[in-house]
This record gives structure tokens, C-alpha cells and sequence, in this order.
């Protein structure tokens, strides 16, 4: 059997990788159209920060690793067509530019998201960057010692726009950080965790600017000068986009179907409307476990979890995608913090009706000095209003408590309830915790009608 795996990233990287495991024998060809394959932007921050010395480092595996396990991988090659009735690919060779065609058993697309871009003037001026891939991690790089890049504009405070802001206030830069939406990371978390995130992001030197439309990219001898929004003028010489990403898939129109914003169709094993052929990451939906339905979840568990799927099905294995709660955790400067599943911000798009508790307690008993890690840890806990089924929660402290949210996790997947969770067994030690779990505490207070707990 010969598969054909499409790109390079999380994904592709698990197809590849859950085939190996399993089917050594089969024949892979594994194709990226950069010249790097396997680049982890999630790791991007490390590398940038200096964490990471070696932005070689910052992936799953090299082409000698795949090749050693008889894969054959082609860099800076690029397929440009799907032909699923012939079971062929156009592949195109970027070094030569040349053209031929490549016959598939079983096929699958990892072809991932770009950057979205703004269509605004002045969006080609130089030095407007992006924050996704290894090219432009290299360029970001350089820009943090800079001495001309003094004001830096972020478009975007998602994941990637904070860890983008929060990277160049490190680099003294000044830092401007725009959003159309009020808040920033207001996808991920409630007031009650972004209005103490966004006083940490100015008391670091970024300046939010949250509610802002981006009307135009300014410009002097052709060089970014200055970002206008609908409300106020920023001085930039370099501007970061981190404002969403797109699937990248214009080129499969008529291969396989695809939905009205050009995401790939697939069914519960990863198979997309043509035989044989799998699609795997960002370009997709995925089961979405608190309110059943599909959602579009960018995360890199999600993706290898795809991967590993489809993998299991082109090797005769019946196996579903599992349902996901876009679990995911980030730090902010000193704060750490983690959600699942339903917020208060984004149930009405649901269309479900939540309840929420908020507790605030501390991470150890009182008698724990902060020195030996003890801070104030705070929680949201949302459930359903009529069944009071466990939907999501946020958790944030300056301590590292964010490996918690995977508790939440599995109780949205094994639909779990307040009362599930009211007495759930955690152990106590005064050096970890308290003897009451904080995931108790809210689960107990809310049986009793609370909305918001503080600590005693």
C-alpha cells in the first residue's frame, strides 16, 4: 500500500508516525512544500525568548528520522492537485520547477491554516509580519535586537498575539496590542480572568487596545510607519498579524467538498467526500464534546489525535475521531492559566443555557509561606442549567496549576455532573494542595446556589 501524506506539521507528522507504528512495511511519501519539515510554531515563544537556542530544534522529527524509518519525505515540494477518481497527485518541484504526477492508494491532507490577512491599505509595506512558521520565526528573531525596531504593533490578542506582545515587551520593545474584539483572549477566558491578565500586560509596557478596527498600514519609503485605527494612531516599524488563520485549501475545490468558509468536509473516521482520501488538522472540524455537534478547534492535540485516526482507518481499523473540549493553557508574564469546553463568553453562540461559579482560594493552607508556592489560585466552573452536567472551566494562578484542566476534560467527556465532582477523591498534601480541592469547592458551592466563593 502506498500513502501520500500533505504536509508536515502536527497532523501529518502523527499520520505518518501512527502508520510507522503499526505498518512499517507501507510505502510513505511525505511532502512539505517549505525546505523545514515539522516546524512547531506552538514552540515559536521559546525560540524567540531564547529558551530554545537552535530554531532548528523547534520540531518533531528531521528527514534523515523519517527517511532512516523508510519514509520518503520531499521538501519544497509542492502538490497542487487532487485527482481522487485516479487516485493521483500533481506534484510540484519547487527546486526545478517541474511538474509530475504521483499515484496514491490512500491520501491524506494535512494542509493546515495561514495567517489571515487584512485587507487594508498598506498591508504591503515591509517589515508587516506574521508569527507562524520557521521563516518567520527567523525574521522575528532578529527584529527583538533590532536597535531601529523601537514600537511594535500587534494585531490580534489571541494566543498567538499575546505571546507575540509578550515577547517583544520582554526585548523592550513598546508594544501596542489591537483587537476588534473588548478583550483580549476573550475566546479563551471570562472577565474574570482577562481584566487581571490585561492590568499584567500594562504593567509590562503593552498597550492594549482593545474594541479597535485596523482601517490602514501607514508608510515612509516603503517601510511600515504606523498602524490607523477607527479610534487612534500607533507608530510601528514592524506590525505582527496574528488576526486568525484560513484553511488552506483553495486549491481542493472539486477534489473534495468543502464548507462555505473552505474548511474540509470529513465524517466521524476522518474521511473527506473522496474515497481513500483522510484530511487531518486545522483545515477541519472535530467533535466537540460538551454540546455534541462540530467545531473548529486549532490545537496540536487535536490535530495528532486526528492523525493518529486517520492513520488507524487507512490501516483497516475502525476508529472514530474522539469528541475534544479545545483544551489548551498559556503564560502570561508571571500568570499561568488553562480552559476547557463552554464559557459564560461563548455559550449564547452555543445557543446552550449555562451556569457559572467563581472561586477564589489559595493554592496551599495559609500556613504556607508564598515563597514555597503558595498564591492565589482562581477558578470558574460552568454546567448546564437544567442538567447541571459539567461544560468547561478556567483556572489561572501564579502558580502552575493549569494540568488541573484536564480533570475538566474528562468529566465533560464522561458527562459528569456537580454532584460527580462535589466529593471526587484528590489527594492532599500541604506542599501541593489544599484538603479541599478547589474543583470540590465549586462543585459544592454551586450545589448550594453560589455564583461566586472566596477564600475563608
Amino acid at each position: 500500500m502506498k500513502v501520500i501524506v500533505v504536509g508536515s506539521s502536527h497532523g501529518g507528522y502523527e499520520a505518518v508516525r501512527g502508520i510507522l507504528q503499526e505498518a512499517p512495511e507501507t510505502e510513505i511519501q511525505w511532502y512539505e512544500k517549505g525546505d523545514f519539515i515539522s516546524f512547531l510554531s506552538c514552540g515559536m515563544q521559546l525560540y524567540l525568548e531564547g529558551v530554545v537556542k537552535n530554531v532548528n530544534d523547534v520540531r518533531y522529527a528531521t528527514p534523515d528520522t523519517a527517511r532512516a524509518q523508510g519514509v520518503d519525505v520531499f521538501v519544497r515540494q509542492e502538490i497542487t492537485a487532487v485527482a481522487p477518481l485516479q487516485h493521483e497527485v500533481t506534484v510540484h518541484d519547487l527546486n526545478d520547477d517541474t511538474s509530475r504526477t504521483e499515484h496514491y492508494d490512500q491520501l491524506v491532507l494535512a494542509v493546515g491554516a495561514e495567517p489571515a490577512k487584512l485587507a487594508v491599505p498598506g498591508a504591503d509595506l515591509a517589515n508587516v509580519y506574521a508569527m507562524r512558521g520557521r521563516d518567520w520565526a527567523i525574521r522575528l528573531k532578529a527584529k527583538t535586537v533590532d536597535p531601529d525596531t523601537a514600537n511594535v504593533v500587534v494585531i490580534g490578542a489571541g494566543y498567538i498575539g499575546v505571546e507575540a506582545a509578550e515577547v517583544f515587551a520582554k526585548a523592550g520593545k513598546h508594544v501596542t496590542l489591537i483587537d476588534i474584539l473588548p478583550r483580549a483572549l476573550q475566546l479563551y477566558l471570562d472577565e474574570e480572568f482577562t481584566s487581571r491578565l490585561t492590568e499584567t500586560l500594562v504593567a509590562h509596557g503593552i498597550t492594549p487596545a482593545m474594541g479597535q478596527s485596523v482601517e490602514e498600514f501607514t508608510g515612509k519609503d516603503g517601510q511600515v510607519a504606523g498602524v490607523l485605527t477607527d479610534q487612534a494612531e500607533f507608530p510601528a516599524e514592524l506590525v505582527i498579524l496574528s488576526a486568525g488563520i484560513k484553511p488552506a485549501t483553495h486549491w481542493l475545490k472539486g477534489a473534495v467538498e468543502l464548507d462555505a468558509k473552505g474548511l474540509i468536509k470529513v465524517n466521524d473516521y476522518q474521511q473527506t467526500s473522496a474515497a481513500d482520501v483522510y484530511a487531518v488538522g486545522d483545515a477541519t472540524l472535530v467533535p466537540y464534546a460538551p454540546v455534541g455537534g462540530k467545531q473548529r478547534i486549532a490545537l496540536a492535540t487535536v490535530a495528532r489525535r486526528q492523525g493518529r485516526t486517520a492513520a488507524k482507518n487507512i490501516l483497516g481499523q475502525r476508529l472514530k475521531m474522539p469528541s475534544v473540549s479545545g483544551s489548551s493553557a498559556l503564560s502570561v508574564f508571571d500568570y499561568h492559566f488553562a480552559s476547557t469546553g463552554v464559557k459564560e463568553g461563548t455559550a449564547a453562540k452555543l445557543g446552550i443555557a449555562i451556569k457559572s461559579i467563581y472561586v477564589e482560594d489559595a493554592a496551599r493552607p495559609a500556613f504556607v509561606p508564598d515563597a514555597a508556592g503558595n498564591a492565589p489560585v482562581y477558578f470558574k466552573l460552568t454546567y448546564a442549567a437544567d442538567s447541571q452536567r459539567i461544560l468547561g472551566a478556567q483556572i489561572m494562578s501564579k502558580v502552575d496549576v493549569t494540568a488541573n484542566i484536564n480533570v475538566i476534560s474528562l468529566a465533560i467527556q464522561g458527562k459528569m455532573t456537580l454532584s460527580d465532582l462535589a466529593y471526587a477523591d484528590f489527594f492532599f498534601q500541604p506542599g501541593f494542595d489544599r484538603p479541599w480541592h478547589i474543583i470540590n469547592v465549586a462543585a459544592q458551592q454551586a450545589l448550594l446556589g453560589k455564583t461566586t466563593v472566596k477564600a475563608e
